[in-house]
């Protein structure tokens, strides 16, 4: 082989494998600084786009999560006022036994209708609360243009859709009810057997939620059977409620247990493996160094040709 100086072919192969070498040593204290894989598109650019697309999909699972807890919270504080709603209908029927006794005079017996108007002021100021501005109770229904809305009429309800998937509207949705409370308690006393007064029949409409006192009823005017009707009412709006909430807390309970799945699903394609990357690290910061010292050794060769010219 020979003896030349311009060209030192050792030590440009020498430094061409430094470099690469430190190149991957770079790249192995990257990965492993990071906890990532993929540090660069360049890393693995279609494990990269699939990484972006799941990482999408958890984020607008982790929103859908949230959005079936406040609705949860919703009909949980609904349903407290559904609960205040039966208590209330309960001491009306009290009052009405009350003022049925013998014993009490007229005096005593309008004390108690006074009570009984007081209540169906309250309830009608309750079917009015709303949540974070959000109306817990409708009048109208969502389902028919707007039109009155009549309990236990599907057609005539007012629901309102919670997405439980990572996909929006186009994915599963919950129906949430917002309860026809004062429909519910709006009954048709010649027809006990109907679920609310629908506008059909000729009896006394009974209704236990009026807006002022001009326009609510006296105890006199109404039977035990209504009271007992409306009582079951609110217990059906109540199921309804409950029904929801159950429905819900599985939507929820998936959606985390697809989320989990994911972000599992996410690592596999861009989490590094650290005992195979700790040992790429060991090998090329050897490589390095060996390099670096064959490439000195390479410099130096050509003091042999200096020693030959002397």
């Amino acid at each position: 082989m020979p003896l030349t100086i311009n060209t030192n072919s050792a030590a440009a192969s020498a430094n061409y494998h430094l470099s690469r070498n430190q190149s991957a040593l770079q790249k192995s204290l990257t990965r492993l600084s990071s906890g990532s894989r993929i540090v660069q598109p360049v890393d693995d650019a279609g494990g990269l786009a699939v990484s972006m697309k799941l990482e999408s999909a958890i984020t607008r699972l982790n929103g859908a999560q949230k959005n079936v807890q406040n609705a949860t919270s919703f009909l949980e504080v609904q349903d407290g006022v559904l609960s205040s709603a039966g208590k209330i209908l309960n001491r009306m029927i009290e009052l009405k036994g009350l003022s049925d006794d013998v014993m009490k005079n007229s005096s005593d017996t309008e004390n108690y209708n006074r009570e009984f108007k007081d209540l169906q002021q309250q309830i009608y100021d309750m079917a009015a609360l709303k949540f974070n501005g959000v109306s817990m109770f409708a009048q109208f229904s969502s389902e028919a243009n707007n039109a009155e809305g009549v309990f236990n009429d599907a057609a005539l309800d007012n629901t309102v859709s919670v997405y439980v998937s990572a996909d929006g509207s186009t994915g599963p949705t919950v129906s949430v009810n917002k309860a026809l409370l004062l429909s519910a308690l709006t009954i048709d006393a010649s027809d006990l057997t109907a679920k609310a007064y629908t506008g059909a029949g000729t009896g006394t409409v009974k209704s236990f939620a009026s807006a002022n006192s001009g326009t609510t009823i006296n105890l006199s005017d109404i039977s035990v059977g209504v009271f007992t009707q409306a009582i079951q009412n609110i217990a059906t709006l109540r199921a309804d409620n409950g029904a929801s909430m159950s429905r819900l807390r599985f939507a929820g309970e998936e959606m985390g247990m697809q989320e989990t799945n994911l972000i599992a699903a996410n690592g596999r394609i861009v989490d590094v493996d650290i005992a195979a990357e700790s040992t790429r690290l060991a090998k090329y910061n050897v490589l390095v160094q060996a390099s670096a010292s064959m490439l000195a050794q390479a410099n130096s060769s050509s003091d042999v040709a200096l020693m030959l010219l002397r």
